[in-house]
């Protein structure tokens, strides 16, 4: 009986919410080096900052931006909901609400990869 709670649980919304900040989270924290390193590269070696800015403009570095950018945007909304629901009070509809932020970040990194193109 307990196995079945756990896996109809996880398909609840909100479990994929939760799991999907962690994972967003998760992939910023792993970004964030790299991306110290590429901005270190201003100070030590301009010649080389200059060639992987060159390299940034290729199709697959935009559709990467697409998914930092996601990344950034589900994070965001997610540390809000987890805001809201420890200083809201929460009814029903929050399945609704945490679907409209997934869409919401969803829409975002587009709106930012056609402009990007």
């Amino acid at each position: 009986m307990k196995a079945a709670q756990g896996i109809t649980s996880r398909a609840h919304p909100l479990w994929l919410a939760y799991m999907l900040h962690r994972l967003s989270g998760l992939g910023l924290a792993l970004f964030l080096p790299f991306h110290f390193w590429v901005l270190s590269m201003a100070m030590t070696d301009p010649a080389r900052l200059d060639g992987f800015l060159r390299l940034t403009d290729t199709g697959l570095v935009k559709l990467v931006e697409f998914g930092l950018v996601f990344l950034l945007a589900v994070h965001l909304f997610g540390g809000l909901r987890l805001i809201a629901m420890e200083w809201l009070p929460w009814s029903a509809p929050q399945k609704t609400l945490a679907a409209s932020v997934a869409a919401l970040s969803f829409l975002i990194a587009a709106l930012f990869f056609m402009k990007a193109i």
